[in-house]
């Protein structure tokens, strides 16, 4: 069962996600947020496996709501998609590069809604090839804080050139088929990425490419 924390601050809208994910017979809501405070706080008491979580709330908004879930060990398996409204709203990629696994817009059909769910309570970033490439990039373009050499220069030849591919969206069998390796060949590379660089899940590896210098913006046509 995936156990889902909703964090709106409006109630009409979590009544709507609630509605809508509680009708699968493989998720349940377990709480609902009115702020982030009170998402913080709920994470820490119900340890949900995904928290939906608006941006723009009152108080304790969204992003930083994000960042204490994220920068909390006790909450490491704890994924959080962000919610907005539009497609490139100027915080997403904030959100992201703070621990976020992933974003949906709010007007997301609703199968795909609750695919994006289920694929980012099973572990992966939901990074859709169109939307999240083109809010990473514009925040790559004026990003001015590069990422560390020495955590780039942990990673092996083979390994830059794998979180290069997960950079442009590419899925474990699909950077296979690219290096002609096997999936589990692909998948423990980029494993062993993450870990070197400490990212908690492809999304935050995607940031990363771009940061270092693996990816440039415009690089995705």
């Amino acid at each position: 069962m995936i156990r889902v924390l909703l964090a709106d601050d409006q109630a009409l809208v979590r009544a709507g996600f609630r509605a809508l994910l509680d009708a699968e017979p493989d998720i349940e809501v377990v709480g609902e947020a009115s702020d982030g405070a009170h998402a913080v706080r709920l994470a820490r008491q119900l340890r949900p496996d995904v928290v939906l979580m608006d941006i723009r709330m009152p108080g304790v908004d969204g992003l930083a709501a994000t960042r204490q879930i994220a920068a909390d060990p006790v909450l490491a398996a704890v994924r959080i998609v962000v919610l907005t409204t539009f497609e490139l709203d100027e915080y997403v990629a904030e959100a992201l590069r703070a621990g976020a696994a992933g974003f949906l817009v709010k007007s997301t059909d609703p199968a795909e809604f609750i695919r994006g769910v289920r694929i980012v309570a099973a572990g992966d970033g939901l990074l859709s090839p169109s939307v999240t490439r083109r809010v990473i990039e514009q925040f790559a373009a004026r990003t001015a804080t590069p990422a560390p050499p020495r955590k780039l220069a942990e990673l092996t030849d083979r390994e830059r050139e794998v979180v290069a591919l997960a950079a442009t969206g590419l899925s474990n069998d699909e950077i296979a088929a690219k290096l002609v390796v096997s999936p589990a060949t692909a998948k423990t590379h980029v494993s062993r990425a993450m870990v070197k660089l400490g990212a908690r899940d492809r999304a935050q590896l995607v940031v990363f490419a771009y940061e270092a210098g693996l990816v440039r913006p415009g690089w995705l046509s």
